[in-house]
């Protein structure tokens, strides 16, 4: 365990208390977690490029952290009546599928190459912008944050399928491939 397999750690254990203040009403205090657990994930990335520090365990843990964090507030997001459902359960049903396929690809075969597409970046990007700004907008009581969250909110629910179909076909790709080298 190296400084950034804890700062992955941190943030997947920084996901209840977001959820909780959440869903209590707290947005400030949800917005402010929420933003120091998002340090996290970049710092956890770039302590480990700088100082050698990638290991298995972090490959793993640091996109398993932000799944769960991510979907976790999406989750809170919905029942606090700040995002719309079908958002939600686009997101949720998303990562689920992801963390689902990607362990059942673990368990039955070779394929180990699983490098986030930049579509799936741009719908992380998305999600992240629209969750802040739906905390955002309450905690601060800003008008032109609101509008930014009805903005992002079409927004992230295109990039979330497009990028989750993205992911359908190159894992079917890469399986496929692999199928046929045998």
């Amino acid at each position: 365990m190296n400084p950034a397999n804890l700062l992955s750690a941190a943030r997947l254990a920084m996901t209840p208390p977001v959820v909780a203040s959440i869903v209590a009403g707290n947005y400030r205090q949800a917005l402010l977690l929420l933003a120091v657990a998002g340090a996290t994930d970049g710092a956890d990335g770039l302590l480990a490029r700088r100082y050698g520090w990638q290991t298995r365990l972090g490959a793993y843990l640091d996109p398993i952290a932000d799944k769960v964090l991510l979907a976790a507030v999406y989750l809170a997001l919905g029942f606090a009546e700040l995002l719309p459902w079908w958002l939600v359960t686009a997101v949720f049903t998303r990562d689920l599928a992801i963390l689902c396929v990607a362990a059942a690809i673990l368990l039955w075969t070779d394929f180990r190459n699983f490098r986030p597409s930049r579509w799936g970046k741009l719908s992380t990007t998305f999600q992240i912008l629209t969750a802040l700004a739906a905390l955002a907008a309450p905690a601060l009581d800003s008008r032109l944050l609101a509008a930014a969250k009805r903005l992002l909110i079409p927004a992230a629910g295109t990039c979330t399928v497009w990028s989750g179909l993205h992911y359908a076909w190159q894992i079917r790709r890469a399986l496929s491939a692999g199928a046929s080298r045998r």
